[in-house]
């Protein structure tokens, strides 16, 4: 139980900022860096979570790929 709020929790936290991203085009308070990073963590995430054929894991990171990966764009559209 406590593993599926964290799950949901984080991957929705994700949610405003992409939000705010895809609103506002503003990406400047993002580091580049550490969105690339983390969008490559996450995959590398999902790719485990499907090697292992865990549900949760895989649902939880392709979400969470989804919204970080958005942000990414845009930071690299507009920065």
């Amino acid at each position: 139980m406590i593993g599926t709020i964290a799950a949901i929790l984080t991957t929705l936290s994700f949610l405003p900022q992409a939000y705010q991203v895809i609103k506002t085009k503003d990406t400047s308070g993002i580091s580049l860096g550490m969105y690339t990073m983390f969008v490559i963590g996450v995959l590398c995430w999902l790719i485990h979570g499907y090697n292992i054929g865990d549900m949760n894991l895989i649902v939880a990171n392709l979400i969470t790929f989804v919204f970080a990966a958005i942000i990414l764009g845009y930071k690299i559209k507009y920065k």
